[in-house]
């Protein structure tokens, strides 16, 4: 009684000391610990370094062994497509992890059950990415369909030759008929954009057939044998899942047309590698267009980068600054309401 007496007394005498025991209570209070893997493009990359709420630490990314020494005891951690989730990380984490997000479309770098084994909340990044890679894919598809890289190098190797009627040719789109394997978010945008071109025809095939969109874009759902059969442009939106690894062989480009132009903006996995190499080689299909390959990054001297008919990009399908700061800011959105028990707004 009498100790809160001189309390009180204190408190009012003295009002700044209940100021500072809320600051000393405060400041003792253990934050969550968060790992960012890597870095940030520079507007959610200070938000997330000031982020008052956390502990942050930080990977250079310069090693696996780094990255999991770094995990361990981590309340959550922000990943990149370029970090493997698997029972490994997590028993590094150790059990007090509550929340890891991606900052991807795709999970195939995370081990989904064994992390909704062990409780830990998963989000990702959907929707802010889809215009920037439709729209690379649109530049991917007439890049190859025109002969870009050969069309850039002529002028740096002394190949530019005086104007003749065949010299440099590729084939347009219009009238083409065109075949989207995957008429997901992106495989509809990429559909949309493909409307300009006066297009033949526009198929697709899915799991389920899409009829809202397939409507409104005059778009023809088929199996997918009948569309590789049909379609002089192929292009490969789908995720990758157990079904849609190496879905792309030999004998799925075997029943494409020997002039088929082939776009691959999804994932490198969902192409068997070797196979495609040997179609574009032994004329199978006429060109590919690769923004993933298998493995990532290919080494310089990969025999896919040596052919005419093969334009490969380093996967920037969503590189605009504007998507990554979207993409970023989404990811430290699911990982902050993760942290917190409150709902992500994009979770696995």
């Amino acid at each position: 009684m009498l100790a809160s007496l001189a309390q009180r007394h204190l408190n009012r005498s003295f009002p700044c000391l209940q100021q500072t025991t809320r600051i000393m209570t405060t400041s003792t209070t253990t934050k969550p610990r968060v790992l960012l893997c890597r870095t940030l493009p520079p507007q959610s990359l200070h938000r997330i370094t000031t982020e008052p709420s956390i502990q942050l630490i930080q990977s250079t990314g310069t090693s696996r062994e780094e990255f999991l020494e770094l995990a361990r005891g981590v309340d959550g951690i922000l990943v990149k497509l370029t970090e493997k989730v698997d029972d490994e990380l997590l028993d590094a984490a150790g059990p007090q992890l509550k929340v890891i997000s991606t900052m991807s479309v795709g999970y195939d770098h995370i081990n989904v059950p064994a992390c909704k084994a062990r409780g830990v909340r998963l989000g990702n990044t959907p929707d802010v990415l889809t215009d920037a890679t439709a729209e690379l894919t649109i530049g991917l598809l007439l890049a190859t369909a025109r002969r870009f890289g050969e069309a850039l190098r002529a002028p740096k190797t002394g190949d530019w030759q005086a104007w003749t009627p065949t010299w440099m040719c590729g084939t347009q789109l219009t009238g083409k008929t065109v075949g989207l394997v995957g008429f997901g978010r992106i495989g509809v945008a990429v559909a949309e954009r493909l409307q300009a071109f006066k297009l033949g025809k526009l198929l697709y095939a899915s799991p389920s057939e899409k009829p809202h969109a397939a409507g409104r874009l005059n778009a023809v759902h088929l199996p997918l044998p009948r569309l590789l059969a049909e379609s002089d442009i192929v292009i490969v939106t789908c995720a990758l899942t157990p079904e849609t690894k190496h879905l792309f062989c030999t004998a799925t480009f075997s029943q494409m047309k020997s002039t088929a132009i082939f776009i691959n903006t999804a994932r490198g996995q969902i192409v068997k590698q070797d196979d495609l190499i040997h179609a574009l080689k032994n004329g199978t299909i006429a060109a590919a267009g690769l923004d993933v390959t298998d493995p990532e990054p290919l080494p310089s001297n990969h025999e896919l980068l040596q052919l005419d008919n093969a334009v490969v990009l380093p996967h920037v399908g969503s590189a605009t600054i504007e998507t990554r700061e979207a993409m970023a800011h989404l990811a430290i959105d699911n990982l902050l309401s993760g942290l917190a028990g409150a709902k992500m707004p994009a979770e696995i």
